[in-house]
């Protein structure tokens, strides 16, 4: 069972202190930020709809306010797993713009259907997430704006938006632990391409951060090991479907590589585990991918050495973010999901610069 801590500000989605996660793990305290509270289920929107809205607005010297009675918008373009792509539907939505998403064969149907659901197109891809990257880029050469939420460009304003995005995270979690009095002093984060890890380690730099990763798709602990963005070759299947990324994001690698992130890789027993465990003992329903973290967690609470060298004790306080709803928990066809997407971009439409994030220079120095 999972306690509520205090809803502040108002919008932000819940913290949950979660006690048998604790004593699953041998430790004081494990909270959980749960992001199957925004639109259409996932932390996503947060950075793929900002940075598509802020992309537009720059393009077109167009307030977002007005991009809808604009027309002739630029077509968006991305690659996705699912939710980032979803993301910047939703924004082209919102916008009146077109959109392309980019999606390998990988993909579930039912995230292609939710995207389309929105009228974006679809464009399949044979291979991998990265060779959906690669599509999408030569598609915006031609036609379009790119809107990735990873870069070999360390950067690359749109990824630095997307980033930015998800530091709303950290902006709630903070008022979240100021209004219950609570301090932390481990994350185990979940990276794809290493996005939301990198906002999660700069908005809360006192506590240490592990970044988890699939075994069978890690791209983040081996750029982290050779101080640049390295490409994973193989197939990278993993149930952790929203982790099956073979090259870390510039701009997030260098983020991380200034907080000395603890590399963690689970297998595909853990990740399906830590989603059981995470529903039955949390009431969370989330996907492999969500509960990523907790993976990690088990991964090093159980093993003595590990426990050791992440200095985690009866004492430490973790925190945990589940990334996404599980799909059957999703109301995609309820008209509150895009009015709430609609209610967030609002909050950007009068003063587009005001996204919360990263310094404009802070991070242009790794190369």
């Amino acid at each position: 069972m999972s306690h509520f801590l205090a809803p502040v500000p108002a919008t932000a989605t819940a913290l949950l202190d979660c006690p048998a996660l604790a004593q699953h793990a041998g430790v004081g305290r494990v909270l959980v930020k749960v992001e199957s509270g925004r639109p259409f289920g996932n932390f996503k929107i947060l950075g793929g709809m900002t940075a598509a809205l802020r992309a537009l607005t720059r393009t077109t010297g167009t307030p977002v306010a007005q991009l809808q009675t604009r027309g002739n918008l630029p077509r968006l373009i991305c690659a996705s797993d699912g939710n980032h792509g979803l993301a910047v539907a939703a924004a082209a939505k919102i916008a009146g713009a077109p959109a392309t998403i980019y999606l390998h064969h990988g993909v579930p149907r039912a995230r292609a259907d939710r995207i389309e659901v929105l009228g974006a197109s679809i464009c399949w891809i044979v291979g991998t997430y990265d060779h959906a990257v690669d599509a999408a880029v030569e598609a915006a050469r031609v036609d379009g704006i790119l809107v990735p939420d990873t870069s070999a460009d360390v950067a690359d304003p749109i990824v630095r938006d997307v980033i930015a995005g998800y530091a709303t995270i950290t902006s709630e979690i903070r008022a979240q632990f100021m209004a219950d009095g609570i301090t932390i002093s481990h994350q185990f984060v979940q990276a794809g391409v290493g996005g939301l890890a990198a906002a999660m380690a700069q908005g809360l730099p006192e506590a240490r951060i592990a970044i988890v990763e699939p075994e069978q798709a890690a791209c983040v602990a081996p750029a982290l090991a050779a101080g640049r963005v390295v490409r994973i070759e193989g197939s990278l299947m993993t149930c952790a479907e929203m982790l099956a990324c073979g090259e870390a994001s510039a701009p997030a690698l260098a983020i991380l590589q200034r907080y000395n992130p603890i590399p963690v890789l689970v297998s595909e027993e853990e990740l399906l585990a830590a989603a059981d465990i995470m529903r039955d003992e949390a009431d969370i329903r989330t996907t492999p991918s969500g509960s990523a973290g907790l993976a990690g967690l088990l991964h090093v609470a159980n093993d003595g050495a590990l426990r050791q060298q992440a200095g985690i004790d009866r004492s430490s306080r973790i925190l945990l973010v589940a990334t996404e709803a599980h799909p059957d928990a999703t109301m995609d066809g309820d008209d509150g999901v895009l009015d709430a997407a609609y209610a967030l971009a609002a909050r950007f439409s009068m003063d587009i610069g005001s996204i919360p994030g990263m310094p404009v220079n802070a991070d242009t120095q790794q190369s």
